[in-house]
């Protein structure tokens, strides 16, 4: 009765409440998940009835890249996963015996740990054996977290034997992002003597040689996040978006765009949208410096023997694709 005597009288004092509350909710439902969702819900040229095949195309399209979501987003716990259990199982059969050298081959040539680079079996399966571990003897409890003193952490061992349920509940609610940022730690890393390289010219032998750059847990763990799965995040600006023109926004995360493959992409939005499409987005100022060698995944660029890189400016920028035609201009 009071939540009625209240609205009742609000309604009275603010007629026009009910109206902006009722328009809220519409906008609310309208707010699009993606880009290809609200070109598929409000594209006239899709609605058309020779068009009806492409809409469901793109549906096609769009319920298969939402299906591998969580697969793309778990590739190292996924492998690492795989990886743990091949292990533990072939070497708890008994019909092994004889062919360990056989199996320890394989099995290396899968989930060897490179000096260089990074390999997901390797990488995942560490860790879940590094958590298995840890759980056995408590390592995961806010006790140990508040242990600093080095003798007492290295032999801190509560025997819970709660190492499987631990790594089980980790594989069920965790991705490749939070799994890292959480578990990789310096005594991770000091256990399985893990480093970041670097690269740099050696002038007298004109060679590229390798060093270990550093042996921080952040410093890896910010290189193996820098090799996760992470596709730009493109919405729609509906106060911008006018009659037939589409207005898209790039949330700038540091990382621009691929400038060669903006045309195209455009080009194909406007296609499906059918009419003009614009996209806000953030560049480097000036022109890039360019590259003395290709770039190795899961490496820094040369610490010495190469100039020092400039400062990164960024600008705003909007891309315009009208008629075909692309225009780009410096806001």
């Amino acid at each position: 009765m009071g939540e009625q005597t209240f609205f009742s009288r609000v309604e009275q004092r603010h007629p026009e409440f009910a109206s902006l509350f009722k328009k809220h909710q519409e906008e609310k439902r309208k707010k699009p998940k993606d880009l290809l969702q609200f070109i598929m819900e409000n594209s006239k040229v899709l609605r058309r009835e020779e068009n009806e095949w492409m809409l469901m195309v793109m549906q096609v399209v769009r319920k298969t890249a939402l299906f591998f979501q969580p697969q793309i987003r778990t590739k190292i716990m996924n492998e690492g996963w795989a990886s743990y259990w091949h292990e533990t199982l072939f070497l708890s059969d008994d019909r092994i015996k004889g062919h360990e050298v056989d199996f320890a081959r394989v099995n290396a040539g899968v989930t060897a740990m490179p000096r260089v680079g990074l390999n997901p079996y390797a990488l995942g399966m560490r860790l879940f054996y590094f958590l298995e571990e840890m759980a056995e003897k408590g390592k995961v409890s806010w006790d140990f977290q508040r242990t600093h003193d080095a003798r007492q952490r290295k032999t801190y061992d509560q025997k819970t034997g709660q190492g499987k349920d631990f790594i089980f509940k980790v594989r069920e609610n965790l991705s490749d992002f939070t799994f890292i940022h959480q578990f990789v730690d310096q005594d991770f890393v000091d256990v399985n003597k893990l480093f970041v390289a670097g690269r740099r010219l050696n002038q007298q032998k004109m060679v590229w040689e390798y060093y270990v750059k550093s042996r921080n847990a952040q410093a890896y763990r910010e290189m193996l996040m820098s090799s996760l799965y992470h596709p730009p995040c493109i919405t729609v600006d509906l106060e911008k978006t006018r009659e037939n023109a589409l207005y898209l926004i790039h949330q700038f995360e540091g990382k621009p765009l691929l400038a060669e493959y903006i045309p195209n992409t455009m080009l194909g939005i406007e296609y499906l949208w059918g009419g003009p499409v614009q996209l806000e987005t953030m560049e480097v100022m000036g022109s890039p410096q360019p590259r003395q060698t290709p770039a190795i995944p899961g490496l820094p660029a040369a610490q010495s023997g190469l100039p020092k890189p400039r400062e990164i400016k960024w600008r705003k920028v909007l891309y315009t694709m009208k008629n075909r035609k692309i225009s780009k201009n410096i806001l």
